[in-house]
């Protein structure tokens, strides 16, 4: 008796599924939480990414802002400045062990982040004070913000919308060195590390003075 290891009838054979796949198996909590999980994640990652070569992160209040007025705000931002809505949970995920842990105590209520990648601070931090004052947002303030590793509090953002920028620092240098020529060609003569480490001291002290007005 010939015995067939591989037998089927054709004519019950079907390509569709037994039960139709439901909406609620899209809608379930496990996948849901998929989603959720993947978007923070995501999240996480874009705010390291702007992290970057970064020089300053800033927290705006965002409760109550509309959004045409984010859209409007976001367009008038130079190439060099980033906005980012991000919750504070996923935001402290991305600087957990880096200097911009800093940025702790303006972790409450809804921020939104601006990040700089920019030297000039002053004209990074103009459009927002302009916007702001345009639009009337008082509420809507700085909440802190994280520059060479310290944290600003809203009542110390003067001391950062009135650093002198690099061009205007230069100038004071050079303007310093117009002094008796027997001093300027002592400086020049210096070796060239010797120089550097000379220059380099003034304008961390101008930029230490410039702050402390």
């Amino acid at each position: 008796m010939e015995t067939s290891l591989c037998s089927f009838c054709p004519s019950k054979l079907s390509l569709r599924p037994s039960k139709p796949i439901s909406q609620k198996h899209f809608n379930s909590p496990s996948i849901r939480c998929a989603i959720s999980r993947t978007k923070k994640e995501e999240t996480v990652e874009t705010v390291k990414q702007q992290l970057e070569n970064c020089y300053l992160v800033a927290g705006i209040k965002y409760k109550g802002f509309t959004v045409k007025q984010f859209q409007e705000f976001r367009r008038s931002l130079p190439d060099s400045v980033k906005l980012v809505v991000a919750k504070n949970t996923l935001v402290g995920k991305a600087i957990e062990g880096t200097q911009w842990e800093a940025l702790k105590p303006c972790m409450k209520g809804m921020n939104a982040w601006l990040f700089v990648h920019t030297e000039e601070i002053p004209t990074a931090l103009k459009p927002y004070r302009s916007f702001q004052k345009e639009k009337k947002l008082e509420d809507n303030d700085f909440t802190g913000a994280v520059f060479e590793g310290k944290f600003y509090s809203p009542d110390e953002f003067k001391m950062l919308e009135t650093m002198p920028t690099r061009a205007e620092i230069y100038a004071k240098l050079l303007g310093s060195l117009q002094g008796p020529a027997v001093s300027l060609i002592s400086t020049l003569q210096a070796p060239a590390r010797d120089l550097v480490l000379v220059l380099k001291a003034y304008v961390k002290k101008m930029e230490e003075e410039s702050g402390a007005n």
